[in-house]
């Protein structure tokens, strides 16, 4: 169940970086025996590491409603989410051998916060030219329920949330490649020039 949780909540740190970091703190708080910590990890559950994630978490949210400014985090999100992604998984994951946690962690906690932050960064994007940035904060808002909602299915129910996670990133990846083979086969219509 730890190795389900911590992909759960790396997968929710592809919506919201420190979100399910606060979420996860909190949660080890206050229920300790719900959130297994690794062995030096245990400073997450500390009422400094909240505060710390609670702060990060609201100006997160907050700068992401500033239109121009949300594409610009976008460029520097991406590998964060990825690294916050490993670090949330690895704190999870405490009763597994190290040789198998650590890449464990890294492709699996890494690669779906990833994968979702590239995702969310391409809808963002297609917001940003399609609506002229009016329609990003619907899309701010989506990211942040869906970091929530994500993290607290995590948090209670880990089977579950593994089983969406892996839904989610397969659902990105196809839409991906269609995308990516529409534009391959798809061929360019012709420019005609009126003449005058």
């Amino acid at each position: 169940m730890s190795v389900f949780l911590g992909i759960g909540l790396a997968a929710a740190c592809g919506f919201r970086i420190f979100l399910p970091m606060f979420l996860a703190s909190v949660a080890s708080y206050f229920a300790p025996d719900m959130i297994p910590l690794g062995e030096s990890f245990g400073w997450v559950g500390s009422i400094p590491a909240m505060i710390t994630f609670g702060a990060a978490t609201l100006i997160e949210i907050f700068a992401y409603y500033i239109p121009w400014f949300d594409n610009l985090l976008d460029t520097i999100a991406v590998p964060l989410a990825t690294i916050a992604g490993s670090v949330v998984a690895i704190s999870m994951i405490g009763d597994v051998d190290a040789w198998i946690r650590w890449p464990l962690a890294i492709i699996a906690g890494g690669g779906a916060a990833g994968i979702i932050k590239g995702g969310s960064a391409a809808v963002r994007a297609t917001s940003s030219i399609t609506t002229a940035g009016i329609g990003n904060p619907l899309v701010a808002t989506a990211e942040t329920g869906g970091s929530i909602l994500l993290s607290a299915l995590s948090i209670i129910g880990g089977a579950i949330m593994a089983i969406l996670v892996i839904l989610i990133v397969l659902g990105l990846v196809y839409t991906s490649f269609k995308l990516f083979f529409k534009r391959l086969f798809t061929k360019p219509k012709p420019v005609v020039e009126i003449q005058t």
